[in-house]
């Protein structure tokens, strides 16, 4: 089915589902696929269309990317595809070369290696690499003491190696010189088991793993069929018992002799994830061990991020996360600095409103952030991969909820009503993603669909094109998702949240009864960075003029470029589940999802 639009021609998928991504045949390994052309891992519709979209791609009648942009496109050229889900991801995929990483954590928390054992392995070196030990060194030492952020990028293959310094692949995060591994846990979206236990080094490849998922029905089967491989792996299915709701949280929990980490990032658990897409990671200190004897609520943070990790873990209410709620009881958080902010899927009334989803962002705000100066100029920046349902119009939820939440600062002053705040959504454009390292499946893992966009059009006026020059990625499709309260000039931050929600009322909450109650669908998780927890009484961060400048170390390396430059009349948003034909992608492709 077709239709017309201010926007041009729509042409609208049956899918109704949300993303999917495969990696290219040209890479050196699995591509993902069964016999029957399917995932090899449970995946989204968006996801799906991509890996058959690499495993079979449309050459373009032209045979090749064009040196230069068309200047103008048809209207028939315009549409866009998109699915009803509102939540986002997945991928799977292939595993780039170019593996090792450079580790990211102050030498006092470096676990010593053992002296001589069959596991140890190279500093930051993958098999595929041929990094010379010393220049690993040299970027250990480049990150001691100057990332106090503990926020990280992933790295990308084929871009400047200039551009992966200080990034890491999830071989490095898992690598013994980040400890000797006991146990971990593992909470995601869209897993691909096999790819997953390889990414361990393989003397931590039969270490006890629980793996966290959403999966039901068929792709549960499937799931459990893969685990029974693994006699370490044991699974726990997160309860979803709203609809369209999905677990959607990326965290790892890493037990180790040495102490204890939590990771929240972004990626999927699938090979293209971790490959040529922006993903962002926040990486705890190494928690030591606290004393025999001590109580359950020694070792808390200023940020009280020990209880509130162990209230998340308690809402799942599953037995196995109980043992790992027991287990981070033994160790001493103080020195987290970040502020952990969920969502777990309910109905919630009184205080218990505040606990999750938007309102506990408001919270944090309220409670912990400061005012500052002509503070209602300054606008709220919000980027990520996928878009919801919001609404008729934007007074439904994003001017209304939404902002009210965002743009709480300090004081339990309520944020004006007037709507005069600017919000600036940061979403690829159809171009952004044709012109990637991967081309149009990169739009797999974007799964705004065209039966959503089509029912709010109002929401194209806050678009904001992808750019990243300052950190060598605007190629590399975004699947971080963050949010930022800016100053009008942009060269300031008042907070930066990083997290795996998207822009849906399903990760955020909405509103029923009048207000009265919120409603979350989906587990997400994220964590909040405010000024004050790193000795900043000004209210606010400088932003870092580049992720690779000589900069203070309290500037805040915001992953891409400032100020965000708003949609011109050709731009479209990308739109998963419609052809794009007149213009061949970087491979040279045309992209028809069907």
């Amino acid at each position: 089915m077709s239709q017309e639009s201010e926007h041009g021609k729509w042409a609208v998928s049956s899918s109704e589902e949300e993303d999917g991504d495969k990696p290219s045949t040209s890479l050196p390994q699995q591509t993902g696929l069964s016999k029957g052309g399917e995932p090899s891992f449970p995946c989204s519709e968006a996801r799906k269309a991509a890996l058959k979209r690499k495993a079979s791609p449309l050459k373009h009648q032209d045979g090749g990317f064009p040196q230069a942009p068309k200047q103008k496109s048809p209207p028939e050229e315009q549409g866009w595809c998109l699915s009803s889900s509102e939540d986002e991801e997945d991928t799977k995929g292939q595993k780039g070369k170019g593996d090792a990483g450079a580790g990211a954590r102050p030498k006092e928390h470096r676990p010593a290696l053992k002296e001589q054992g069959e596991g140890t392995h190279k500093p930051l070196q993958s098999q595929e690499s041929s990094q010379a030990p010393q220049k690993v060194q040299d970027t250990w030492d480049l990150l001691d003491g100057e990332n106090p952020f503990r926020f990280f990028l992933t790295k990308v293959k084929g871009i400047d190696a200039k551009y992966n310094l200080g990034a890491l692949h999830i071989k490095d995060i898992l690598s013994p010189l980040f400890g000797t591994l006991v146990s971990s846990a593992q909470f995601n979206y869209c897993i691909d088991l096999g790819w997953l236990v390889k990414q361990y080094p393989k003397e931590f490849r039969e270490k006890p793993l629980l793996v966290v998922h959403g999966e039901k029905g068929e792709s549960k089967a499937e799931l459990q069929e893969e685990k029974g491989l693994y006699d370490n792996v044991r699974l726990c299915q997160a309860k979803l018992d709203i609809a369209f709701g999905t677990h959607h949280t990326k965290m790892m929990i890493l037990q180790y002799e040495e102490g204890l980490r939590v990771v929240i990032h972004t990626a999927n658990l699938i090979a293209e994830d971790w490959y040529q897409k922006t993903q962002g990671v926040w990486l705890s200190p190494l928690y030591p061990r606290l004393p025999a004897g001590a109580s359950a609520s020694d070792g808390e943070s200023h940020t009280m991020f020990k209880s509130d990790l162990i209230s998340y873990l308690m809402s799942y209410k599953s037995p196995a996360l109980v043992k790992w709620a027991e287990t981070i009881k033994q160790y001493d958080f103080s020195e987290t600095r970040v502020y952990l902010l969920g969502s777990t899927p309910g109905r919630y009334q009184n205080n218990d409103k505040e606990k999750w989803g938007h309102l506990r962002l408001r919270k944090l705000l309220k409670d912990h952030a400061m005012q500052i100066p002509d503070q209602d100029s300054w606008p709220v920046i919000g980027q990520f991969s996928s878009i919801g349902s919001l609404g008729d119009d934007q007074s439904k939820w994003l001017c209304s909820e939404f902002r009210d939440s965002f743009t709480s600062l300090g004081n339990g002053r309520k944020a004006p009503t007037n709507h005069d705040i600017p919000i600036h959504l940061v979403y690829p454009t159809v171009e952004n993603v044709r012109r990637s390292l991967e081309g149009y499946p990169a739009g797999g893992s974007l799964p705004y669909s065209i039966e959503t966009a089509k029912k709010q059009l109002w929401l194209h006026a806050y678009f904001h094109k992808w750019s990243a020059e300052t950190s060598g990625r605007s190629r590399a499709m975004p699947h971080i998702k963050t949010y930022m309260r800016a100053s009008p000039d942009f060269q300031k931050i008042a907070w930066f949240l990083v997290t795996s929600a998207n822009l849906s009322k399903a990760a955020w909450g909405g509103f029923e009864k009048n207000g009265t109650q919120l409603m979350i669908r989906s587990y997400e998780l994220g964590v909040l960075f405010l000024p004050s927890e790193f000795g900043l009484n000004s209210g606010y961060f400088q932003v870092k003029e580049s992720m690779f400048s000589d900069e203070p170390a309290s500037s805040f390396p915001v992953p891409y470029d400032l100020p965000p430059e708003k949609y011109e009349g050709k731009d479209r948003p990308w739109i998963w589940n419609i052809p794009y034909t007149r213009a061949p992608d970087t491979n040279g492709n045309m992209w028809v999802p069907g």
